[in-house]
């Protein structure tokens, strides 16, 4: 025969609370502490992973066309130009700006007599 003691259902009650408040708390810290790191990061300026992958997107689109566009080009122009011509132009040192030259000193008017 089982004897029935309320103390121990008191206490298992009351355990079961706390447990459930305690979970409660926690979960609403963390809603908390998650808008708050929302608001932080948002005054940061960081954008969002939709944003950055559109704008991934539409870099990767451009980047093609570009590419595209340049085959045109040089299909139009009649072939490829050397591709040694920019990189030795590049290579070498930009030459010094000439100093701005006088202008000419205006003549003097003669006299009137």
């Amino acid at each position: 025969m089982q004897s029935e003691n309320r103390f121990f259902d008191d206490l298992a009650k009351m355990v079961n609370g706390v447990a459930g408040t305690v979970a409660g708390a926690g979960r609403e810290a963390e809603a908390a502490m998650r808008e708050r790191a929302k608001e932080w990061v948002g005054r940061m300026d960081f954008v969002s992973r939709e944003e950055f992958e559109a704008v991934k997107q539409m870099a990767a689109t451009a980047r093609a066309e570009t590419e595209a566009l340049k085959a045109r080009l040089d299909k139009l122009e009649g072939g490829a130009k050397p591709a040694a011509a920019p990189k030795a132009a590049a290579a070498k040192p930009a030459a010094a700006p000439k100093a701005a030259a006088k202008p000419a000193a205006k003549p003097k008017a003669a006299p009137k007599a």
